[in-house]
């Protein structure tokens, strides 16, 4: 069984080699086979450097991709060199290489083909508070959609099979964390979380979270995004409800205090509306279909 780690890594110089060779030491007390695969998204550092004289094998970005575009390019790698499972660590030691163990375990012993680490059901160090808050909104988000408990879709600490790998596209444009989860999910792969330790950074800045408004519109864009693509009709529907209400409530208000019972606006709520939720139930059986 072939086990590849693959850390994606941009401008984290400070930081790399340390997880690098504390992934190696950590991988040689199981006496696995596995080998460590570095995704530079286009840094401007020695990153890739450093990496490449630890052993890594490295792979390039021209420029700056973003973290969707090299989750994808990390799978796609990880596959063509055989994986059998995929452990996926972030670059900047916030999360110890030490529990890899811990993700491998439930898929080696065949409990589970997905393990997410959970920052939340272990101990956080620090966290800015947004942050904190917009990762509990999309894990209750993701909960709802996938009527599975996830309480935490946003760790980047994860492990999976190469079944896993193969079967969910990952299409989104900002992040593969959320719509990795849902689309396992649907595809009725078993996903386990474990409790882990999430440690201070060390150096450096968050490339996530440059600061909390920038933060919060995205992660709000995000939201919005996941609940129009896996759960249209909820979505759409409660934009032409509001509509609907909004039609019958200038209808009670004419009917009670003006002298007419229908005008133009009334008409166009209703119409709206409805529109909206038909379109509602034709997105959600164009998805039911593609499944």
């Amino acid at each position: 069984m072939k086990i590849i780690v693959t850390i994606p890594a941009y401008n984290e110089e400070d930081t790399i080699g340390e997880v690098i060779q504390n992934t190696k030491k950590t991988m040689s007390k199981a006496n696995h086979h596995y080998e460590i695969q570095v995704l530079d998204d286009g840094s401007t550092d020695q990153t890739k450097n450093i990496a490449q004289k630890l052993g890594a094998n490295v792979f390039s970005h021209q420029n700056n991709r973003g973290l969707a575009q090299t989750f994808r390019d990390e799978i796609k790698y990880a596959l063509e060199n055989n994986a059998d499972i995929i452990v996926h660590i972030d670059a900047d030691g916030q999360y110890l290489t030490d529990e890899i163990l811990n993700l491998l375990k439930p898929i080696i012993d065949g409990e589970a083909d997905f393990v997410l680490g959970s920052r939340f059901m272990g101990t956080i160090e620090d966290m800015p508070f947004i942050k904190k808050l917009g990762n509990r909104a999309f894990s209750r988000v993701v909960s709802k959609i996938t009527k599975t408990k996830i309480s935490d879709a946003q760790t980047g600490f994860r492990a999976f099979t190469r079944d896993v790998a193969e079967e969910v596209d990952v299409n989104s444009n900002f992040t593969y964390t959320q719509e990795q989860i849902i689309k396992a999910v649907e595809k009725n792969f078993r996903i386990k979380e474990i409790p882990i330790y999430f440690a201070r950074r060390s150096a450096g800045t968050s490339r996530l979270m440059t600061n909390p408004f920038d933060y919060a519109i995205r992660a709000g864009v995000n939201l919005i995004r996941i609940y129009r693509d896996y759960v249209p009709l909820k979505f759409f529907g409660a934009f032409g409800f509001l509509f609907i209400l909004g039609g019958f409530l200038l209808f009670l208000y004419s009917l009670l205090y003006l002298d007419y019972f229908f005008d133009n606006t009334i008409i166009l709520l209703f119409i709206v509306g409805v529109q909206i939720t038909l379109f509602g139930f034709l997105a959600e059986m164009i998805k039911n279909e593609s499944k």
